[in-house]
């Protein structure tokens, strides 16, 4: 499936991390794979309400703390800039699907990075 939303067809996830030497490049393109199946969950739910939205940007938060222990083991890990990389584009995820009034830290609520 692929991102049927126009505003994130061509959005560039995870920018600030792969202009950052920091973060290895194959670890970023698996948490751009994370927004994406965000994306497409969230287009095969159609979720009503933040209450249904919460639980597709959760799962996607879990994903990430997995991804984290990867990272880690290549000498890099999910620090502030990446924190707020994450956060931001799962902001413009939830937004871009009219979501508008969602609570940037609700939506990534279980992260442990």
């Amino acid at each position: 499936m692929t991102i049927a939303n126009t505003q994130l067809q061509q959005y560039d996830f995870l920018a600030d991390m792969q202009a950052d030497a920091y973060f290895p490049p194959f670890l970023v393109a698996k948490g751009q794979q994370i927004l994406i199946r965000l994306c497409e969950a969230i287009e095969a739910e159609r979720p009503q309400s933040l209450a249904a939205l919460y639980p597709l940007t959760h799962a996607a938060t879990e994903e990430f703390n997995r991804l984290a222990e990867e990272f880690e083991r290549h000498d890099s890990e999910i620090e502030t800039a990446a924190r707020e990389n994450i956060g931001e584009d799962v902001e413009a995820i939830a937004h871009a699907y009219g979501f508008d009034a969602a609570d940037i830290e609700e939506l990534i609520a279980p992260r442990d990075w």
